[in-house]
């Protein structure tokens, strides 16, 4: 199965701009070598909440 890491604030930036630009998680995920369940995930977080910040 996939694995997850963590990201920084402007990594998760760097995602949410690229599916602005409509790239797929897929290419998302080639174009920063980051695996595809975390950017899955960001962009989960992002839809559900309206930002990048990471919870406490």
């Amino acid at each position: 199965m996939g694995y997850s890491q963590e990201l920084n604030e402007f990594k998760r930036g760097t995602v949410i701009g690229c599916h602005l630009c409509n790239k797929s998680i897929r290419k998302i995920s080639l174009l920063l070598n980051i695996p595809r369940p975390t950017v899955s995930g960001i962009l989960t977080k992002w839809k559900q909440l309206g930002t990048t910040a990471t919870q406490p």
